[in-house]
């Protein structure tokens, strides 16, 4: 088997909780956060359920202690906040004591801020400061200023992968040796646009989104961030660092099959997965638990479910959920979440729930793990797939 990339330090702000331990306690006793909207001024508040962090703007400010006259996006304040706590978790103290940098990974950007002030922009010229956040990569700049990082600044952005990409580019810097280390995620905040523009897709759900169920409708939005420190072995030993698991495998395909649609056979999730099982030596047998996309619309999970079966076999698909019914679909952000809880599941043994299930899909056999499970977890498979075709699959390991 590889042996991987360190991961020495995890931060995560999320519907669930504002931190590691609040998130893995809200998987444990099934504490959903799946409302209707509060911080965003819409004709959908009242209709569309999203996982939305329950903290003003002004909150947010108000914790990083920004200036009255800041420009920082929701997206770039959630970022700042998770990373530190990565930052923290892994114990560093200097942060450009080694080659470092930052892959932050976002699909919303700055729009929050931006269709805010979209039409006073021409009569307030104190609100041209906001246009400069728009951006996806001054979400990744101001992140790495408020870490005081002088080192590498990487921006991605290929919709609801985005994140696995960021982490799967973060080790092979480290393992090209090009970093030392690397803190690697994602974060996106709920903005109108992406709430209307979901709704036109008519992918969004009217109530609780159900992965891989039958009857599902569609997906709920969220928000959140999350951010990993990864280190290289060299650094690891020399500062006697804890490695709370690897990521020992990754892999990145693109079907072209359609702009917003995957394949119905899953043959570029299929691709991904294949090339991360390369990577890592594992076989799919090795695997303990997947971390499945699973966004509860009626072309994902048919197509990530036969994807699954081509590389498993109906009957010997391991242990599977989807945590998207907790925290809603964090586009951007999601990958890095769930790259979080499949550490969490590596190191206290535990499957999460695949809340809201109730009747299995017509295409195939597949039912996921509907209740908290208990069991040796060795290695996780986490799948992210995004609009235009972008499938990206992560391998976490334990270390051993």
């Amino acid at each position: 088997m590889n042996k991987g990339v360190a991961i020495t330090g995890m931060g995560i702000v999320s519907s669930i909780g504002n931190s590691v331990e609040d998130n893995f306690v809200s998987l444990l006793n099934n504490k959903v956060a799946i409302t209707t909207i509060e911080n965003i001024s819409t004709v959908h508040a009242a209709v569309i359920k999203v996982g939305e962090i329950k903290k003003t703007n002004q909150q947010l400010v108000e914790q990083l202690q920004l200036s009255a006259d800041n420009n920082f996006s929701r997206t770039a304040m959630l970022g700042a906040i998770a990373a530190k706590q990565a930052v923290q978790d892994a114990g560093i103290t200097s942060i450009n004591e080694y080659k470092t940098g930052l892959i932050s990974a976002t699909s919303v950007g700055g729009m929050d801020m931006t269709e805010r002030h979209y039409y006073d922009y021409f009569d307030n010229e104190e609100l041209v400061k906001y246009i400069k956040c728009h951006d996806g990569g001054d979400v990744s700049q101001k992140i790495a200023d408020e870490l005081g990082l002088k080192g590498t600044v990487t921006t991605i952005s290929t919709a609801c992968s985005s994140a696995a990409n960021a982490i799967m580019l973060g080790a092979r810097m480290i393992k090209s040796g090009k970093l030392d280390r690397v803190i690697v995620g994602g974060t996106d905040a709920l903005a109108k646009f992406t709430i209307n523009g979901f709704k036109t897709l008519m992918i969004l759900s009217d109530g609780y989104n159900m992965p891989f169920d039958n009857d599902r409708k569609g997906l709920n939005l969220g928000e959140a961030a999350a951010f990993l420190v990864l280190e290289s072995d060299e650094v690891v030993k020399k500062q006697n660092k804890k490695v709370l698991a690897r990521v020992s495998g990754y892999g990145n395909a693109n079907d072209a099959f359609h702009q917003t649609a995957s394949s119905e056979n899953g043959d570029g999730a299929l691709l991904a997965m294949e090339k991360a099982f390369q990577l890592a030596g594992l076989q799919p047998e090795d695997i303990d638990y997947i971390n499945v996309h699973g966004t509860a619309t009626p072309n994902n999970d048919l197509s990530e479910g036969r994807a699954i079966v081509r590389l498993f076999g109906e009957d010997k698909v391991p242990d599977f959920s989807s945590t998207k019914p907790f925290t809603g679909h964090t586009l951007a952000a999601a990958a890095a979440i769930e790259a979080v809880y499949s550490v969490l599941a590596i190191q206290n043994n535990v499957v999460f729930a695949n809340l809201n299930f109730k009747t299995p899909m017509s295409e195939f056999n597949l039912i996921p793990q509907t209740t908290l499970k208990y069991k040796n977890v060795n290695h996780v498979l986490s799948n992210s797939f995004g609009f235009g075709g972008n499938c990206s699959t992560l391998i976490f390991s334990k270390n051993e």
